[in-house]
């Protein structure tokens, strides 16, 4: 499994999660804790004033992850309830990532190499573009009023 966080200028953390390791809250949570280090270190200009959007998987919406996450003024773009494909990781990163990586497994150090050379090679004008294309989208969330839509 492959945890990533990136903005509009590219991959800014991620993490291969050990084969066998549940991603629970507390397991988030020192990732988040990895994460925070590394934006002071690789985007300053933002440390105070990031945003981080995620589903709403259980790890995600723990309280100890909602705790920490309010202790360190991170704010948090709230995922609505059945939306999906509403988190650029969904519609952007992991659908790149699949067409890279089909048939292959994961596990192989190997792949993770190949995983890590893909992510870093993906272009400041991808990443804009699906900043771009989340921006529509959580515009069309807001315009529907909380009211089902089939696309995008």
């Amino acid at each position: 499994m492959l945890i990533v966080f990136f903005d509009v200028r590219g991959i800014v953390h991620f993490e291969f999660v050990p084969q066998g390791q549940t991603v629970n809250g507390a397991f988030y949570q020192e990732i988040l804790k990895r994460l925070k280090r590394r934006v002071v270190r690789v985007r300053p200009d933002i440390k105070d004033v990031c945003m981080l959007h995620h589903d709403n998987a259980p790890s995600h919406t723990a309280f100890v992850v909602t705790n920490f996450l309010t202790q360190k003024k991170i704010s948090v773009v709230h995922q609505p309830p059945y939306s999906p494909d509403l988190a650029p990781c969904d519609f952007f990163l992991f659908p790149l990532l699949k067409k890279e990586l089909k048939g292959k497994h994961w596990e192989s150090v190997e792949n993770q190499a190949r995983v890590t050379r893909f992510l870093k090679g993906i272009s400041v004008e991808e990443f804009q573009g699906a900043f771009q294309a989340w921006h529509t989208r959580l515009r069309k969330c807001i315009d529907a009023g909380g009211d089902y839509f089939e696309e995008f």
